[in-house]
């Protein structure tokens, strides 16, 4: 393989010197060779291509760890996480341009409802959980541990959403605030005792009983200005709602019982999400 000065790999390649130090540094684009005497770097031609990949990748907004992984998978597979990320992508840019649209009718006067509202009733439920503080990028690592610990050592199955696993936010999850954030697993009654003892990593608790407002969201690719919309509607909701049943006060109970997102596998590979937050 042809060797070239990290000058002229730059010049090639389109990247900066101080891309290139970063990279090397990252482990996503590492020199063929670095002098011993001089610490100067040299990079294979055969690097070029990979370089341009790097680019594009960069391009589109992908994380230098995510690029990392991106080149050690076989093509077939890397394609195929291109396409994910495009589509999380594509949701994130339509969601945010609905949040626009709504914040534009409401500094405007004008009334706009997101999402349709509905309700349900919820039973005493005992659940596994594990809760940590987490920001908006961490969410998705997070929920992929706890999936991981459920696939690992599978729990009893309680059909319906009554049996669904679900997120809390106890605190917003943003770029900016490290929620708290709570995984959650419902599991039956008569066996929760027993069955904690098998998952030392995760605490059992009971939930009361409780009725939920809750609207539908398009999952399983939730984004934070998703929840944003959907927090707004049902806020919406309970304000018609005391204005209807005038003397009854309707009081959403986000600080007893957490707002909360709900995954129910519906297929294969589909699942139906949910945001909904408990009320009294």
């Amino acid at each position: 393989m042809k060797e070239i000065s990290i000058g002229e790999f730059a010049r090639r390649s389109r990247l900066s010197l101080k891309a290139l130090r970063l990279y090397d540094e990252r482990g996503v684009l590492v020199p063929s060779r670095v002098d011993q005497a001089s610490g100067y770097r040299y990079y294979g031609t055969a690097q070029l291509e990979e370089a341009r990949l790097v680019v594009m990748l960069r391009q589109l907004q992908l994380p230098l760890a995510a690029i990392k992984e991106l080149l050690a998978c076989d093509p077939a597979d890397a394609a195929a996480r291109i396409a994910e990320h495009w589509r999380g992508a594509e949701a994130a840019h339509d969601a945010r341009r609905d949040l626009a649209d709504y914040l534009v009718n409401w500094l405007s006067g004008k009334r706009s409802v997101m999402y349709e509202v509905a309700t349900r009733a919820m039973p005493e439920r005992s659940l596994l959980c594990l809760k940590r503080n987490v920001d908006e990028q961490g969410m998705w690592a997070f929920g992929k541990e706890f999936i991981a610990i459920l696939r690992e050592r599978p729990l009893p199955k309680i059909e319906g959403r009554e049996g669904a696993f679900f997120c809390i936010y106890w605190g917003w999850a943003s770029a900016d605030s490290d929620g708290p954030v709570e995984w959650c697993r419902p599991v039956p009654e008569a066996e929760a005792h027993a069955l904690v003892e098998h998952y030392p990593e995760l605490t059992l608790r009971t939930e009361p009983a409780h009725r939920e407002a809750f609207v539908a969201l398009p999952g399983p690719l939730v984004s934070g200005v998703q929840i944003q919309l959907a927090a707004e509607s049902l806020q919406a909701w309970a304000q018609e709602q005391e204005q209807e049943h005038e003397g009854e006060r309707l009081t959403l109970r986000p600080e007893d019982l957490g707002e909360r997102i709900t995954y129910l596998a519906t297929g294969p590979t589909s699942v139906d999400c949910d945001f909904a937050v408990p009320f009294a």
